[in-house]
């Protein structure tokens, strides 16, 4: 049974290590929250309660461990403010152990066992490529630990097709829930040649790869880690935590929660706090957002049909732009539906503009609410209008639906200020900075840091990316589109290992 260790850091800024014999405690406490420190021995001891009782259930014995850790929380308490500094399960066995040392020479690095390194790892596996895809947590530990509890997928299933292992579920016009998410990817991994529990430090010119494990060279590398690295939010000295570190609305503190950013997470975590009743502020961005359903289907089999997944980037209106937007918000959902804000604040959610700073304990709202709103229902409408053009051309028999109406409209702008003192606790869904300083190759990079690549190939021979948003098209970044940014990074490997290399 997994435990789960965290660390209080309490008024006075002393720090307590502490540990639950299961897991049953990650529903009453969020990693990087503040509490009252009566809320928060509340919340311990209901937790360590229910941990015990889990401990009692699988193993029929009594759980002195909890009762002893609560005692020792109670003897150390203070007045004031806790923060959990550090929620984190204890590692488990890994399923794909690294040597103790590991050196030597492959012809392909791959960084990254995510699905878009386990897709290249696949390819490369049926042109005899030797490899080895480098890990450093477990492998899809972003999909197990960086998701909240209600997580569901945004594309339906059936766009779920990595190389050699498409979906074959019986729901593929649903949406997988997260732990349907890791059954489904999982079994990817087996047969493959991961190492899980390497951390890569530096690649270097010449392929030199620096690893927690020695040191490797290679022919050539990929680098399969993602653009989300780094949460980005601003250090304003009020209690809070990302997105990445939330799981559901009971773990949060008692009170009213303002959520920041209006992308897919920020208004999907702000409908997940809605829906279990707790007090939602939102501060509104500028994302587009997308119907889910439309005159009979689904919106994305829509836009499949019509080709839109097959553009490449290079002919997007917005160029590279594009690899920098924020996404259209909807959700999967209890089965999927729309996000309508406006709805949401007709059910007393408490809309605002965007955040644009924070003085002496006031955060402060931009007057741009209704322009927001309105310009992610124009989005809206305009794919949909896009639909009609297609079912039109295509003289295809589709029902006709009314356009949407907004059900809500702000009696103000939406600027103005809230008291911090007045909420508990903020969701930070401001999205994250990339890190590539380990890549001490700058060839790769344009001058703001960015990858600079042509479908995943850089101009450093060898160097490829995948796993990006809007590397070659809009599923790049998702399920979507790995299979054929896989294949065509391996045709691109295969190519080079045939040509002669200079000495």
């Amino acid at each position: 049974m997994p435990t789960v260790d965290f660390t209080l850091r309490w008024a006075d800024d002393t720090e307590q290590r502490c540990q639950s014999p299961s897991t049953a405690i990650e529903p009453y406490l969020a990693e990087g929250a503040s509490y009252p420190h009566e809320e928060l021995l509340r919340r311990t001891r209901d937790g360590l309660t229910a941990a015990s009782d889990r401990v009692v259930e699988v193993y029929g014995m009594a759980c002195t461990a909890a009762a002893a850790q609560l005692e020792a929380i109670e003897r150390a308490a203070r007045p004031g403010l806790v923060t959990v500094t550090r929620l984190r399960r204890a590692p488990t066995r890994i399923r794909f152990p690294a040597p103790e040392r590991l050196s030597g020479h492959y012809e392909v690095v791959i960084v990254g066992g995510g699905q878009a390194g386990l897709a290249v790892s696949h390819c490369l596996l049926e042109r005899g490529v030797r490899h080895v895809v480098l890990e450093r947590d477990r492998v899809l530990h972003n999909w197990r630990d960086a998701r909240w509890d209600a997580f569901s997928l945004v594309t339906p299933n059936w766009q779920c097709a990595l190389p050699g292992h498409p979906y074959a579920g019986d729901d593929p016009d649903g949406f997988m829930v997260k732990d349907e998410i890791l059954a489904y990817v999982e079994p990817y991994a087996q047969g493959k040649p991961v190492y899980e529990g390497v951390t890569v430090h530096a690649v270097r010119p010449g392929f030199e790869v620096e690893t927690s494990h020695g040191t490797l060279t290679a022919d050539q590398v990929v680098l399969a880690v993602g653009g989300y690295h780094v949460p980005r939010a601003p250090d304003l000295g009020l209690p809070g935590i990302h997105s990445a570190a939330y799981r559901n609305p009971h773990a949060l503190p008692d009170g009213p929660v303002l959520v920041v950013g209006t992308g897919q997470s920020g208004a999907q975590i702000a409908e997940d706090l809605h829906l279990a009743g707790r007090e939602v502020h939102l501060a509104v961005g500028t994302a587009p957002r997308v119907a889910r359903f439309y005159r009979g289907r689904d919106c994305v089999a829509w836009l499949q049909d019509m080709g839109h997944y097959d553009m490449p980037v290079t002919e997007h209106p917005q160029g590279k732009g594009a690899r920098h937007e924020a996404n259209h918000y909807v959700t999967g959902r209890g089965g999927g539906h729309d996000l309508d804000l406006r709805a949401f604040a007709r059910e007393r959610m408490h809309l605002h503009g965007r955040l644009t700073h924070v003085e002496d304990g006031t955060l402060h709202f931009a007057g741009d609410l209704q322009q927001n709103l309105d310009a992610a229902d124009a989005t809206m409408e305009r794919i949909k209008d896009a639909i009609d053009r297609h079912i039109a051309a295509n003289a295809i028999d589709a029902p006709t639906e009314p356009r949407y109406t907004p059900v809500w409209r702000p009696l103000t702008d939406g600027s103005g200020t809230l008291e911090a003192t007045e909420i508990s606790t903020i969701v930070w869904a401001t999205g994250f900075t990339p890190s590539w300083s380990f890549v001490h190759l700058p060839e790769a990079f344009d001058a703001d840091g960015h990858p600079e690549h042509l479908r995943g190939v850089t101009a450093v021979d060898g160097l490829y990316f995948i796993g990006l948003p809007w590397l070659h098209t809009w599923g790049s970044g998702r399920f979507a589109g790995i299979a054929r940014d896989a294949e065509h990074l391996a045709e691109a490997i295969g190519a080079r290992a045939a040509r002669p290399q200079a000495a």
